[in-house]
């Protein structure tokens, strides 16, 4: 835990910059009935019933220190996804000296996944240019990006969204106007906040 916080209260270092990094599973929904539009006197009114119409798989890519994110829709969510993601945030960050990833412990997300759909050399490569830092289990909050997830399913995924399409156009809006206004992340949980909140969890030197 105590490497999550430590490199979430790194200074900025274009050299070598955090990404914090999640996915998460969305659920395609489609109206039974037209939704009624406001007339006077009467909100909008949406009928209760809906249509499942499968999923889609969202990456997230927020760089705290810069206010800029990237979210990708994907049809699925496997190691190809994922590697896809990474060489997409290397070609970004071409730069740096090094990127560094703060992710989840999900088993898609380590090097040996990339090594399942890259040539040993080219995934060697790769991976070499983050450094691994994974939230403990059951702490994924500590993750920046599941902030931004939480904001995006309040300010752009509470309706209903029926295909891919729908679904990236409003993203689309979504990211260009926080990215625009470089939206940072004020984090305030510290390691000596951590040792005070969670020291159940800390060995008693009494």
């Amino acid at each position: 835990m105590e490497t999550v916080l430590d490199t979430s209260a790194q200074p900025y270092d274009p050299r070598h910059p955090v990404i914090c990094f999640d996915e998460k599973s969305y659920q395609l929904l489609d109206h039974v009935r037209d939704p009624l539009p406001p007339v006077p006197g009467y909100p909008a009114r949406v009928d209760h019933e809906y249509k499942r119409c499968g999923t889609v798989n969202f990456f997230v890519a927020l760089e705290p220190h810069t206010g800029q994110r990237t979210v990708t829709v994907t049809e699925r969510r496997g190691n190809a996804e994922f590697t896809a993601q990474l060489q997409c945030l290397e070609l970004r960050d071409a730069q740096t000296e090094k990127i560094c990833l703060v992710l989840d412990q999900r088993s898609t997300h380590s090097p040996a996944a990339v090594y399942q759909h890259l040539p040993a050399e080219e995934a060697r490569r790769l991976t070499r240019r983050f450094e691994w830092i994974y939230t403990p289990k059951h702490a994924s909050w500590l993750n920046m990006a599941e902030l931004e997830w939480s904001l995006l399913q309040r300010q752009c995924l509470g309706q209903r969204l029926a295909n891919k399409a729908a679904v990236e156009r409003e993203l689309l809006a979504w990211e260009t106007d926080r990215n625009a206004r470089s939206v940072r992340v004020n984090w305030q949980f510290s390691i000596p906040t951590a040792r005070e909140s969670l020291k159940r969890h800390y060995p008693s030197l009494d």
